[in-house]
């Protein structure tokens, strides 16, 4: 995002410069040029110039790496929108009368249906080689349209109001400095809050593929209402709605636990209302055309001052999502100010208020019912009452700043307390540690599982769970979760063990070293872990003690992409390959192609198996895997593993694995078990480095989950 907002400040900041060119004739044939010159970018590809990505510095890798790749096209045509509203003021606009800035509108449309098509259609459709080559001539047939137009507005001849603009400094008002600064502010707070939205969604509410496509096209749908002619929401009701979920979204936002519906619905529409309310404020304070470009140019750096922050400060800065609540808060101070007078029911909602809020907290801390003493009060128990006491004072709360809604300070201020209340309140109830790096949020937390001997450590990243390691000294060491003995990571590590006395085990994804368990004296592991920040938490012993207190063999780490660093592997090495880095929403799809697969193969022994652990909520990722085998040269079974309430009290998870070998010699150890079975290579295609299908997988796992869909 970062990348892409600098590219179109680049792009707006040409089409603001070609402005001084005052023939409109001679800022389209540059214009044509610059097209020209970008396509020798073309195809699209990614340029290995900077090498190999680096762990240590890989924001800077990637922004450099899309700059080569994509910088010079994507800037150029991000120029089209202020551009091409520039020759209209000086050309049509100034005789007919009507502002360009309704053409803004159409330009985030097109956005939207891009944004929308491309993996419900395009993706699902095309190869990268048939997209590269479709984007191609699309390129070349937008020169072509831009030639036409360049041809048309050379051929029309500026308005004699529009040379009397661009002639008389006094023909429309001055733009001041104070005027700039509001501009980037406005337009700052909705970048901030989209990047801030999606990724505490993704974080602490769900974990879906394609969520973040809700907030972007969201984001783009208040700049198609706010350049309307005619807004499809008026202002007046915008701020009246944003005052509302702006209140509820404060007060709801740090419980992760509440239902998941409600939690899309109010963090989505308190997103949308506000990035709403300041782009219609933006509108508003629209310069006269002659500005036009300096207006986009502005309101481009405030979409990257925005984003910036979000993804480059607030991970070095903040150990959460804490930039979230924080320019949350600060959008109340975008709605109206009202007088400095202030009557003395307003002073007493806003001490009513604080005053609620801060009492949710005092009661958590200092008088908490015990559920083991909760006695009954009427027909409802003391837990119930306790917990109806502060959804009706954070009610209060949020009722007291909805009434503060126009005086933009007030509401301000009692927001900041209702979000300091609720996040302290909530913090009582979900006691964890959290770390953040370049790839997210790692939150480490604690239950209690009775069977294993009290409290249980837990790992997770986002809302999906990487390990747990037990407390207790007698099940410290025994692997949880999806590393059981009875799942079918177990199984495959118990019948290779059990015919070698030593083995060599690659791991592709750390969590919490759970797999360590299984090492003996004389086997050798090796993890291949993407995140410096996973490697950190999972070898301190105040953490997780599995690759410290639990392995007998050696183990050690290898940094960097998988894909990378398992090709640099001696060929012929591994008696087990684990591949267990497809169980969150963000699924590297490059790990598992068919070309990944022919890779993993070729660093295995003549009778090694390669695991593919492939458990996923919200993707069937087993489908096109077991179509990888054939297309990879090798042989595949596979098991869907679900623990039985009666088996023995490990904490076990359900589990999705297909295992493949060189030969059918590397599978004969599983043929007599009858927890494994062939693969159907038919029911989806397999993916490759060229193919893949997310949203089909994603329709696939609906219909597993949701039978009645065709």
């Amino acid at each position: 995002m970062v990348f892409f907002q600098a590219a179109l400040l680049a792009g707006y900041a040409y089409a603001h410069l070609l402005q001084r060119i005052g023939s409109v004739k001679r800022q389209a044939m540059l214009h044509g040029l610059a097209l020209v010159v970008a396509a020798v970018a073309l195809p699209l590809r990614v340029n290995e110039l900077l090498g190999e990505p680096t762990v240590a510095q890989p924001t800077l890798w990637l922004l450099g790496v899309l700059a080569l790749s994509i910088g010079a096209p994507f800037a150029v045509l991000s120029a089209t929108a202020p551009l091409v509203q520039a020759w209209h003021a000086r050309t049509v606009g100034a005789e007919t009368g009507k502002e360009p800035y309704v053409l803004y509108a159409a330009s985030n449309l097109g956005s939207l249906l891009a944004l929308l098509a491309y993996p419900l259609i395009v993706e699902p459709t095309l190869t990268l080689a048939g997209q590269r080559i479709t984007w191609t001539t699309g390129y070349g047939a937008f020169v072509l349209l831009m030639a036409a137009l360049a041809i048309f507005v050379a051929r029309t001849r500026e308005a004699p109001r529009a040379q009397a603009a661009s002639d008389s400094a006094g023909a429309a008002p001055a733009i001041t400095w104070k005027d700039r600064a509001v501009w980037v502010a406005l337009a700052a707070i909705p970048s901030s809050l989209m990047l801030g939205v999606t990724t505490h969604l993704t974080t602490d509410v769900a974990s879906a593929p394609f969520l973040w496509v809700a907030p972007l096209a969201l984001y783009l749908t208040t700049f198609i209402i706010a350049f309307q002619t005619k807004p499809a929401i008026p202002r007046d009701v915008t701020l009246i709605l944003q005052g509302a979920a702006l209140a509820g979204c404060a007060a709801l936002l740090p419980y992760k636990h509440t239902n998941l519906v409600l939690q899309l619905f109010v963090h989505l529409a308190a997103f949308f209302l506000t990035a709403l309310m300041c782009h219609q404020a933006l509108v508003a304070r629209r310069p006269d055309p002659r500005h036009l470009t300096e207006f986009y140019l502005l309101m481009s750096l405030g979409g990257v001052v925005g984003g910036s922050f979000n993804a480059l400060i607030a991970p070095v800065i903040f150990d959460n999502v804490w930039e979230y609540p924080a320019v949350l808060a600060l959008s109340a101070l975008v709605r109206p100010w009202g007088s400095w007078r202030v009557s003395h029911w307003t002073w007493t909602w806003l001490i009513l208020g604080a005053v609620a809020a801060v009492a949710v907290p005092v009661l958590v801390t200092f008088y908490t019912p015990s559920l083991a003493t909760d006695a009954v009060v009427g027909k409802i128990t003391q837990q119930q009452l306790f917990e109806m006491s502060l959804d009706g004072l954070m009610g209060l709360a949020i009722i007291a700043a909805f009434l503060l809604r126009n005086r933009a300070w007030l509401m301000f201020v009692l927001i900041v307390i209702v979000s300091y209340a609720a996040q302290t309140a909530a913090d009582r109830v979900n006691k964890s540690q959290t770390w953040r790096s370049f790839f997210g949020v790692l939150e480490k937390s604690e239950t209690i599982v009775p069977g294993l001997g009290g409290k249980v450590t837990m790992l997770a990243h986002g809302t999906t769970l990487h390990g747990a390691q037990a407390a207790d000294p007698r099940h410290r060491c025994t692997p949880l979760a999806y590393y059981t003995r009875n799942t079918p990571i177990g199984q495959v590590f118990g019948a290779v063990q059990g015919e070698k006395p030593a083995v060599r085990v690659g791991a592709v994804g750390l969590g919490t070293g759970s797999v360590s368990a299984y090492t003996r004296p004389g086997d050798q592991l090796t993890f291949f872990e993407i995140d410096p920040l996973v490697v950190k938490v999972a070898t301190d012993p105040k953490h997780f003690s599995y690759t410290t207190e639990c392995a007998k063999g050696r183990v050690d780490f290898v940094l960097g992409d998988a894909r990378l660093t398992v090709a640099k592997q001696p060929a012929a090495v591994f008696d087990i390959l684990l591949i267990d880095a497809f169980s969150s929403d963000a699924v590297p799809a490059h790990l598992l192609t068919v070309e990944a697969v022919r890779g993993y193969l070729a660093k295995l022994k003549p009778d090694g198996v390669l695991v593919l652990h492939l458990s996923n909520r919200n993707l069937d990722l087993m489908g096109p895997a077991q179509g990888l085998a054939r297309a990879a040269g090798g042989v595949a079974m596979m098991q869907e593993y679900r623990p039985g309430e009666d088996g023995p009290g490990t904490w076990e998870s359900a589990e999705d694995v297909v295992i493949i070998a060189r030969t059918q010699a590397g599978l004969e150890r599983f043929h007599f078990d009858d927890r494994w079975r062939d693969v159907d290579p038919n029911i989806a295609r397999p993916w490759t480095d060229d193919y893949t299908n997310l949203a089909g997988a994603m329709y696939r796992q609906l219909k597993i989950n949701w039978t009645w869909l065709p």
